[in-house]
């Protein structure tokens, strides 16, 4: 998602919105802690929009006009290995590996692309309506958020929509879904302006837990107002999750803890 700076402010007030969902009205829900098993470094001038890893290799998406990007990246140094800009005037959104290919999206301009997933040479372009935020897939469709509480879930081949789920906290929607990731038959989504992850059924849309992610050192500074928990990857062979924020100089494997009832 993107920058706070840049935002009407309509977006500053569902963010404090989604802010009021994720907590006191969520207050039922149980609420995850975490362990950092392993930290590695992470370029702090990446705006972080979209992460994924696969075959050992670290892919993000960056955003903002101008410095927008799609990279890979090495994960024990972060060293970028391979990095193409998105055009000059899109704010470029998440991304998902879909056979071959990555698919990207754009913040506002409806537009999307497909990218080499060796090579990063862009090879098409799609279109969708409304705005766009974040992919993953479920082996069988590709599901994008858009800040609503509604998750979209997209036919691989010709991006149709299939159907949506409206996400919801104790009956009540949440508004933000950000950068999403598909873990173990759940979607794992950020919402923006919070350090929680929300714990989502797919089928349903309710959430079932919170991953509360403060204490981590990037969510204790106030000093960047855009520099917020954003970025899940899931290593599925290595049983590996990864969790970073915009402008993060650090990037880290966590392990969950047991869930607790917040009562």
């Amino acid at each position: 998602m993107s920058s706070l700076s840049l935002k009407p402010l309509w977006l500053a007030v569902m963010a404090f919105a989604a802010v009021m969902v994720a907590s006191p009205a969520a207050a039922l829900l149980p609420v995850q802690g975490y362990e950092v098993r392993a930290t590695y470094p992470h370029d702090s001038q990446a705006f972080t929009e979209g992460l994924f890893f696969l075959d050992g290799v670290m892919f993000e998406s960056t955003g903002l006009e101008g410095a927008s990007s799609i990279r890979k990246v090495r994960l024990k140094d972060g060293a970028v290995l391979q990095s193409v800009a998105t055009d000059d005037d899109k704010f470029g959104e998440g991304i998902v590996n879909w056979g071959s290919e990555i698919l990207s999206l754009t913040w506002r301009d409806q537009i999307g692309y497909r990218w080499d997933l060796k090579t990063l040479t862009r090879k098409g372009s799609f279109r969708y309506p409304g705005e766009g935020w974040a992919l993953t897939q479920d082996g069988k469709s590709l599901i994008m958020s858009d800040g609503t509480p509604f998750l979209r879930f997209l036919d691989p081949k010709t991006l149709k929509e299939t159907r949506r789920v409206k996400v919801t906290a104790e009956g009540r929607p949440v508004q933000n879904l950000n950068e999403i990731e598909w873990v173990k038959g759940e979607i794992l989504a950020n919402i923006w302006m919070t350090n929680r992850i929300a714990r989502i059924d797919p089928k349903t849309g309710a959430v079932k837990g919170w991953i509360d992610l403060s204490g981590l050192p990037e969510t204790l500074s106030q000093r960047d107002p855009d520099a917020v928990l954003n970025g899940i990857a899931y290593d599925r062979q290595g049983d590996r999750l990864f969790v970073t924020g915009k402008r993060w100089p650090r990037l880290y494997e966590i392990g969950l803890k047991p869930l607790k009832d917040a009562r």
